[in-house]
């Protein structure tokens, strides 16, 4: 029986992913899918999207916005856009999306059961029952908006699907997993991400189940009037009814603040993946591979890509980390450090393009890359993140630092790459601000 695993909040954004930044997660999203198959095969790759705190951290080590609510959706559909012309080969299906796209969901499941031989129908059928579950048996206040259905040849499955509370301006996912399910109406949930907000209806609790029974048994011997009397019966005795123990889960907060700050990142980690990367990437990534250009800040980044790869889901509990590799459009942690970026996919392109054809070596360069830093994290120290930000900040134009905002300019134009983008009174960045220009 598959159970929850945790808890979180996600702080609604607003805007759009960038098409210089969306093509790069495409590719990136695709490349880190296909090295977890190779490596642990398709049913452990659903897994990982089926934990809340794993899917943070994949969005994040592709710059997207750490702590947001976009992580979902830019992420379900870099994997539709980059696992689609891979779906042949690697036997994995990306249906439905945001809005409109989540309800092609079940025309989609239909057509491919027809082309791979699935019974399409039944998933339809189980992509509708997991909305309404969602929406309507779960009463938490958050309105489904996106809908992702992960599926394999073989019929196995992962759901995806994302609410939003406007007023409190927050989103809530959930994950679903179809291994050891046995119920749409008895704990079906892998995980729910997202705080309580006051009391919430669940009637797909296994505990819900005398619940579930009792109403249509009410319903049946006293109809809708002898309902509606017997509540103000109840109301006006003040009876409340006992509320079973809970058990406690994981509850991973995502904090509206945007910057990333040491209070959201364990440092023992990060010191260990940048240790590992000075120690391995000389040895590994300039005489193994030999993918002209890879410096030793891209190893950095492949250090948290190796870690979303191979990484046990205990280390995904700070997902403000994996930030580090690639920034972040809205300049938090700091800009998007294109030229690193493009360095990684080529080194996992030439990884995984090479795993195909049975040879592992530059694969098994990346687990001695993660191997290394759990070993080293044990006893590193290193800077502090004040001092690794500002770093990448002077460096940012070097490595084709860009945002939402911009190039950035380099480090002593204009006030320096570190410099804060002038703003006006309502925090809106000025047009004329360098960092607006495009080379």
């Amino acid at each position: 029986m598959a159970q929850r695993t945790g808890n979180a909040d996600l702080p609604l954004h607003g805007g759009q992913v960038p098409k210089w930044l969306g093509d790069r997660m495409t590719r990136l999203g695709a490349l880190i899918a296909e090295a977890i198959v190779q490596h642990y095969g398709r049913d452990e790759f659903l897994r990982r999207l089926a934990h809340p705190f794993w899917f943070q951290s994949f969005g994040a080590v592709m710059g997207m916005d750490w702590h947001s609510s976009g992580i979902t959706t830019s992420v379900v559909g870099a994997l539709k856009r980059g696992l689609g012309p891979r779906a042949g080969e690697l036997g994995i299906h990306v249906c439905g999306g945001r809005g409109q796209h989540s309800r092609k969901t079940p025309g989609e499941l239909v057509s491919i059961g027809e082309r791979v031989g699935f019974d399409g129908s039944a998933l339809a059928d189980a992509s509708r029952l997991v909305a309404k579950v969602d929406s309507a048996a779960v009463q938490d206040g958050f309105d489904l908006y996106l809908h992702g259905f992960i599926v394999t040849d073989d019929g196995k499955w992962v759901v995806v699907q994302q609410g939003m509370n406007g007023e409190r301006r927050q989103a809530r996912r959930y994950h679903w997993l179809s291994e050891g399910f046995t119920s749409f109406v008895d704990s079906p949930h892998a995980a729910i991400e997202g705080r309580g907000q006051g009391e919430i209806v669940n009637l797909a609790d296994r505990r819900a189940a005398a619940s579930r029974a009792l109403q249509l048994d009410l319903l049946h011997s006293l109809g809708p009037d002898g309902l509606v009397r017997e509540f103000a019966s109840i109301e006006q005795r003040g009876v409340e009814p006992a509320a079973p123990a809970q058990p406690l889960l994981p509850h991973l907060i995502m904090p509206a603040h945007h910057d990333v700050r040491e209070s959201d990142v364990n440092l023992r980690r990060l010191h260990g993946n940048f240790a590992a990367a000075a120690d391995r990437g000389p040895k590994d990534f300039q005489a193994l591979l030999m993918v002209p250009g890879v410096g030793a800040r891209t190893v950095k980044a492949l250090a948290m890509v190796a870690e979303v790869v191979h990484g046990a889901p205990c280390r995904f509990s700070d997902p403000a980390r994996f930030s580090l590799a690639h920034g972040g459009k809205d300049r938090h942690p700091f800009p998007v450090p294109l030229k690193v970026y493009d360095e990684t996919i080529n080194v996992m392109k030439s990884a995984v393009r090479n795993g195909r054809l049975g040879r592992e070596e530059e694969l098994a360069a990346l687990k001695r890359l993660d191997d290394q830093s759990r070993r080293l994290e044990r006893y590193v120290t290193g800077p502090d993140l004040k001092e690794i930000v500002a770093g990448e900040f002077r460096d940012s134009a070097r490595f084709g630092g860009r945002s939402v905002f911009g190039w950035e300019p380099h480090h002593g134009e204009d006030g320096g790459a570190d410099a804060p983008l002038p703003a006006d009174k309502a925090g809106r960045v000025s047009r004329a601000s360098p960092a607006n220009r495009s080379r």
